[in-house]
Order: structure tokens, then C-alpha cells, then sequence
């Protein structure tokens, strides 16, 4: 398992001068459940983000809602201080009442306070790429965007992304400040954010997918496009996980993916999908086998 790496994945100039190997490593499952809570072994924690970095990855994507405040908590003790390169990237706009219930906060003031503190968590004077979790709609786009602008001047922030938006609402936010990443719930087997990523694609975007094997619902037996895959992923000798990855890495190449675990043996299985690759046809009895899901 030492061999394994995250540079297979191939490189994207974030933002245009933030080069990172594409597949990268999400932190809302290392905390409870629903993002709520300490996670059940910290030092466990800890140690895969150790791992994650010992074998190539960084980006590592969290979030002040992630806990809340845990994650990024764990990862400024597991890992500042930082070693050159590694690109930690957060969101700030949601509160969390509690396992799996948000609120959406866009007003400036909150905001502000939100890369205050995630500076302070995270021991940086500068985080690489902000991005607003949600559009708050009780909130104009140009306040809450503009409170980050106001940050990236002061040199608090690097780069701005969005999560959850539409091409228009992207348009909409570039009109305010230079958008460098969008973060949208996308797989193999979900796509409905196809456009948007065409979107990504033409303007150069990253697009950073959340749940990028389907939050695990393709490994269960009874998701409708389970045992196809299962099978082409055993003639590849492969898990359905690292074809999902795989796939996403070859679909798009502002495509990065940062899937999220709390377990080493699962990173580093996710981290070998870098390494899988298939020919055209092959990809395209995936892409017939995923389709049984629609």
C-alpha cells in the first residue's frame, strides 16, 4: 500500500495557479453522523488525514457546518503545520441545528465572521479557496458575495467557490467576484448537474462533486444499477467505489472528485481508483450499466 498515490489522478491549476492532483479528500464523514458531533475516534481521524497527504492528496475540502466546527478542527491538529502545496479548501453560509438539519445564512456580517473563525480553527492566514456552502435567498447574492470579496481583498481569502448553483446563478456571481470552483452533488449514477458541469468545462471551473459515489447507495444490492456494475467492477478487479471515482476522474477533466471516509482502508481504496484505466468501450459499458439507475 506505500506505492499508492493521488498523482495517477492527473493535475488542475485551481484557480490558475493552485495546482493540485484532482483527486482529493473530503471531511464530512469524519465527523458524526449527519455532521453532527465528534466522530468516535479522533485519533483515527487524525490518521487518515495524515494518510491522506502521505499518498499524494492536496485538496482536502471541509467546512465550519461539518460538526459543526469539528472538522476543520481536526484537521489543523492532524496536519498544521501545513506542508507546501497542500491546498485546504472550506465553506462557510450554512448553521447546523443538529444531525443533518442547516439553515442557510448568507448576510455579510455572518460571513465575515464565519472566515474569521475559520482562519482561526484551520491556524492560516490565508485559505486558498472559500467557498459559500449555499445562496442564502433571504439575502441579496451581491451582499453575501461581497463580503467575501471584501475578505479576498484583505488577503484573508485566495479563491471563491460556490456549492449547490445553477450556470445562472454562476453568470449572476461572476458578475461580483471571479468564481473558481463549484461544488454539486454528482455521480455516476446522478447527474443532474450535467449542465452545470458543461458549464465548468467551457469557463475552466473546477467542479468539485459531493457525493461522488452516490453517498454509497450504488453498493447496495438493492440499488437499481448495483449488480451491473459490481460485475464490470470484478472483471477490472476493482470495487464499485473505485469505478465510480474512476469514471468521474475520466468523464471531465475540471472534474475533481474528494471523496470522504473515516476509515484508512477505505482512503487508500479509494485512492488506488486513480490508477484504473479503461478503454472507451469499456467506459462506455459503465456508462450503460449506470444508466440502469435513470
Amino acid at each position: 500500500m506505500h506505492t499508492l498515490n493521488a498523482s495517477p489522478s492527473g493535475v488542475f491549476n485551481l484557480g490558475g495557479d493552485l495546482r493540485v492532483h484532482r483527486l482529493g479528500y473530503g471531511t464530512m464523514r469524519l465527523v458524526g453522523e449527519g455532521a453532527w458531533g465528534e466522530p468516535a475516534n479522533p485519533e483515527e481521524a487524525k490518521r487518515v488525514l495524515r494518510r491522506a497527504v502521505e499518498m499524494g492528496v492536496n485538496l482536502i475540502d471541509t467546512a465550519d457546518a461539518y460538526g459543526p466546527e469539528i472538522a476543520e478542527r481536526l484537521i489543523s491538529e492532524a496536519l498544521a503545520p501545513y506542508s507546501a502545496g497542500l491546498v485546504i479548501a472550506t465553506k462557510g453560509g450554512i448553521t447546523r441545528q443538529g444531525p443533518a438539519k442547516t439553515e442557510y445564512v448568507g448576510r455579510a456580517g455572518y460571513l465575515i465572521q464565519c472566515v474569521e473563525m475559520s482562519l482561526r480553527r484551520l491556524r492560516l492566514e490565508r485559505i486558498d479557496l472559500y467557498q459559500l456552502h449555499r445562496i442564502d435567498p433571504r439575502t441579496p447574492l451581491e451582499e453575501s458575495l461581497g463580503a467575501l470579496r471584501r475578505m479576498q481583498e484583505q488577503g484573508k481569502i485566495r479563491h471563491i467557490g460556490l456549492s449547490e448553483v445553477t450556470p445562472a446563478e454562476i453568470e449572476d456571481a461572476e458578475r461580483i467576484v471571479p468564481i473558481v470552483s463549484i461544488q454539486n452533488k454528482y455521480s455516476l449514477t446522478e447527474r443532474k448537474h450535467e449542465e452545470t458541469l458543461k458549464y465548468c468545462e467551457r469557463r475552466g471551473i473546477a467542479f468539485l462533486p459531493w457525493y461522488p459515489i452516490a453517498g454509497g447507495k450504488v453498493l447496495r444490492p438493492d440499488h437499481p444499477a448495483a449488480q451491473a456494475l459490481a460485475h464490470l467492477a470484478a472483471r477490472h478487479k476493482a470495487s464499485v467505489s473505485q469505478l465510480s471515482i474512476a469514471w468521474l476522474l475520466e468523464h471531465s477533466p475540471v472534474v475533481l472528485p474528494i471523496p470522504g471516509t473515516s476509515k484508512i482502508a477505505h482512503l487508500e481504496e479509494n485512492i488506488a481508483a486513480a490508477q484504473i484505466k479503461l478503454s472507451a468501450a469499456e467506459w462506455a459499458e459503465v456508462e450503460a450499466a449506470a444508466s440502469i439507475a435513470s
